[in-house]
């Protein structure tokens, strides 16, 4: 092990990183570019454990991080140092002439980067959880994902202090990052929270369109379109970056790319540990077909999920073929097969921004992320609730559930939360798929909106309920209902939502559902986890 390896930039900056070599002959090399630190659980996970494997591997901080020069402003520089650092790789006497890449989150997103111009040397890469375009991360649903993201800067604006104050800065990390959330308005109050670091925040606040130039360096779009090694894409069904997951398995598979995808039960917190042993076994097994050119335990399909209340499933493509089933919502809380009344009442509430809808589970970057007892929330005065009842068999969900809401409210900037949970046979409420839409135009309905994509079984017993809100806070920045920018509004109007049943149109769930698990290629692995 080679610790402050140099490696020259174009511009004269320096980034550090440290070569783990590997005993014996290699069986090729492996790059990681990282902003967390070459320190444990990253030189374990990504480095030692490949090397003791028979890898070359370079875990190298990108710049502006522990050691690195220059400034470190996320996601902007990642291209061109990852191409640098591949012409200095090529010099290196150790360099096997192939080389391979692997890592989450950020890391992944280095990866893209590298694939937005490859090199030939590049012949395969192990994306896990990791982003290709930062605008559709923080601004996709159309209002900023502000938990998310101002909770990641103020982490990464703190990462490099010493041991003990970042134990203390750890301890009250997410009761700081709560009280920021809620202050007004939200740059000012994001800056009160990170002090001197992370100067980058409010500019991501600051710029919400999405054909705006800023983005152009922190979306890697281009990479779906220009990749051609094989890609093994892992992730989880409560992550964060889920439906980019989704959208690079789709991409790459329609232009006839090696791609395979495993989604598990997992958060974005879980990748490390929870899904640590699943992610390590199938990168070596990608590695060692792709790279290293051994004999591994070959992948039954190009796609594996976990699949709730069943276990593993092994499928042919994403998303299998289902059949559809559509509940409408009811007047009095209740989801039925049957359309309502024609003359049906429509269902209202009250959204104040001076109270804003918690959020409670779904995909954040946050510890109390993934599915939860949402069972209050449903019991929001500013929350409709709409439940099935007691399903005669099992439900299998297949895909992107999309709601369609008859739905106008009575001022013009409003936002809509809709969520799919489960209540067991005990009344137990578990959130499922959420989904999320800031309407800036005067809202008269209908909508639509496609949900977090799903695999699960719902057994027979349990009832579907269906959550209709204006907000969901802090995961997303609250909807003041004033029209001013998201960075400096702090005037706050309350709306009246409103929900068609009958003579204002109908609303209505839309599941891509089977009764029995998809069919075709896909092999349902026995006795698989249980969630």
């Amino acid at each position: 092990m080679h610790h402050g390896v140099e490696v020259p930039m174009r511009d004269g900056a320096v980034l550090r990183a440290t070569h783990y070599a590997p005993v014996g002959a290699p069986l090729g090399t492996i790059l990681v570019r990282c902003p967390y630190g070459r320190a444990f659980p990253f030189s374990l996970i990504y480095a030692q454990l490949y090397a003791a494997r028979g890898y070359h591997v370079l875990l190298q901080s990108v710049r502006g991080t522990f050691g690195s020069g220059g400034d470190f402003v996320p996601m902007v520089h990642e291209a061109d140092d990852a191409a640098d650092t591949v012409v200095w790789l090529r010099r290196q006497p150790w360099f096997t002439g192939t080389f391979a890449t692997i890592g989450l989150s950020y890391l992944g997103f280095t990866q893209w980067a590298l694939l937005s111009d490859p090199p030939p040397e590049l012949v395969a890469a192990v994306v896990t959880v990791g982003p290709h375009d930062f605008h559709a991360s923080s601004w996709g649903t159309g209002s900023f994902s502000l938990n998310d993201f101002l909770g990641w800067s103020d982490m990464v604006g703190h990462q490099e202090q010493p041991m003990s104050r970042r134990l203390a800065f750890q301890t009250s990390a997410g009761r700081r990052l709560e009280r920021a959330t809620l202050g007004l308005p939200v740059g000012a109050a994001g800056r009160d929270l990170l002090g001197d670091a992370s100067p980058w925040f409010e500019s991501w606040i600051d710029h919400p369109a999405v054909d705006d130039p800023f983005w152009d360096t922190m979306r890697m779009t281009q990479a779906l379109d220009r990749c051609e090694v094989p890609v093994l894409l892992i992730g989880g069904w409560q992550d964060l970056f889920l439906e980019q997951t989704l959208e690079q398995y789709r991409h790459l598979r329609g232009r006839g790319v090696d791609v395979a995808m495993t989604i598990g039960p997992w958060t974005h917190t879980d990748m490390i540990v929870k899904a640590g042993g699943t992610t390590a076994t199938e990168t070596l097994n990608w590695l060692g077909t792709h790279l290293a050119g051994t004999a591994t335990a070959a992948r039954r399909s190009p796609v594996r999920v976990h699949v709730g209340h069943h276990g593993w499933l092994d499928l042919p493509d994403w998303p299998p073929a289902t059949g559809e089933g559509v509940l409408y919502l009811q007047p009095g809380g209740r989801l039925a097969a049957a359309p309502p009344p024609a003359d049906a009442a429509p269902s209202r509430f009250r959204y104040d921004p001076a109270d804003p809808t918690p959020t409670i589970g779904g995909r954040l970057l946050s510890r109390r992320s993934g599915r939860r007892n949402d069972a209050s929330l449903a019991e929001r005065a500013d929350v409709l609730s709409f439940t099935s009842g007691p399903l005669d068999a099992d439900l299998y969900v297949f895909g992107e559930p999309v709601i369609e809401l008859a739905h106008n409210a009575d001022i013009e900037h409003v936002d809509v939360f809709v969520r799919i949970s489960e209540l067991d046979a005990r009344g137990r409420s578990r959130n499922l798929s959420d989904g999320y839409r800031r309407l800036s135009a005067p809202s008269q309905g209908p909508i639509r909106i496609e949900l977090d994509a799903i695999a699960h079984r719902f057994p027979a017993g349990t009832r579907i309920r269906v959550l209709v809100a204006g907000g969901s806070h802090p995961r997303y920045a609250r909807n003041l209902g004033t029209g001013e920018p998201v960075l400096t509004g702090q005037r706050m109007v309350p709306a009246l939502h409103t929900v068609h049943h009958g003579a204002g149109g109908t609303s209505k769930l839309i599941l891509p559902a089977s009764a029995h698990l998809p069919s075709g290629d896909g092999v349902a692995n026995a006795g698989g986890d249980r969630i």
